[in-house]
């Protein structure tokens, strides 16, 4: 896939490949042994560059990556990672939501229900996936495809991506906060293997609304927040320009949360993000969810509830103070 959006850290990257492009243009039409010099040290310069760069990333660089327009989203990962996915539309109250698409897949011979949420890259598509922003039929629909797959001893992955549960006046009235709220008892109670991953955004409830699992696995440079580094900052400091800060302040990054003990495991992704190599990270992600799936269908149903429930009672500290 042609990268068409350009970071503002990754320019000055991007400006030594432009020169190196250059410069082999002229050494395939005139062969010269300055030119190959000159190629070999430029080359040797961007391997340095990318390292330090990509080695060093600030959280607020880590959620560029995670929102760039060019990485692989969810029916990407259905594709490249899983086989035979069959989608499943309709929450049986309301409608469908094209923002959460799922349905019944397999991978690596295992069956699953796969779903997740669907964001677009140009204008019409991101209509149609509202943004990857769930109403709360997506939620609704989740719920019964989990139940799907509990009535048939099938593993639920989950793949998150959302920059949070969609906010407006229609998702209100049909009660969005009640339909996340809904959805977070009863995935504590689904008795089969559970797994998400974070591939791109995992903001607020709205990617707790399909995070309530086993195991909760996330891409390098996605993030996982209560609320946005954005969103933050406009409360904080009454302006989003702070969002960098905040970003630092949140500890949303896959690295950070994995010492935090929120998530249970980070899957590496190509050098400058998964937007490099699509087929590379997917078969990342598959080798991932196929472990986790191994794991847990060697535990009984209660089991897996126990821990489930042990897993996130255990999360958060407290100072006790006379």
């Amino acid at each position: 896939m042609s990268i068409k959006q350009v970071l503002e850290f990754e320019k000055p990257l991007y400006k030594a490949r432009e020169e190196l492009d250059e410069l082999r243009k002229k050494n395939t039409a005139k062969p010269s042994e300055k030119l190959t010099t000159q190629i070999a040290e430029l080359e040797k310069k961007l391997a340095t560059m990318q390292g330090d760069t990509y080695a060093n990333l600030s959280p607020w660089q880590r959620v560029q990556i995670a929102r760039h327009t060019s990485r692989p989203y969810m029916l990407d990962y259905a594709k490249l990672a899983f086989d035979e996915f069959v989608e499943i539309h309709g929450d049986r109250h309301i409608g469908d939501d094209n923002a959460m698409p799922g349905g019944f897949a397999t991978i690596n011979g295992v069956k699953v229900v796969l779903i997740g949420h669907q964001k677009g890259r140009d204008t019409k598509e991101n209509l149609l996936r509202n943004f990857g922003s769930a109403h709360p039929e997506g939620y609704r629909k989740a719920l019964r495809l989990m139940r799907m797959a509990e009535k048939f001893s099938l593993p639920v992955v989950s793949l998150i991506d959302t920059p949070g549960a969609f906010p407006g006046i229609g998702a209100e009235e049909r009660n969005i906060a009640e339909a996340i709220a809904f959805n977070l008892r009863e995935m504590m109670m689904i008795r089969t293997p559970m797994v998400a991953v974070v591939i791109g955004e995992g903001g607020s409830g709205g990617a707790l609304g399909i995070g309530v699992t086993d195991r909760v696995l996330m891409m390098e440079n996605a993030y996982y927040s209560v609320i946005s580094p954005e969103g933050c900052a406009a409360i904080l400091w009454k302006h989003r320009e702070h969002a960098p800060e905040a970003a630092s302040a949140l500890k949303l990054s896959a690295q950070d949360l994995k010492e935090l003990g929120i998530i249970d495991g980070i899957i590496s992704e190509p050098v400058g993000g998964a937007h490099y190599d699509h087929r590379a990270t997917a078969a990342a992600l598959k080798t991932s969810v196929c472990d986790a799936i191994a794991e847990l269908t060697k535990l009984s149903a209660d089991q897996l509830l126990s821990q489930r429930y042990e897993k996130f009672r255990a999360f958060g500290q407290f100072t006790e103070v006379a």
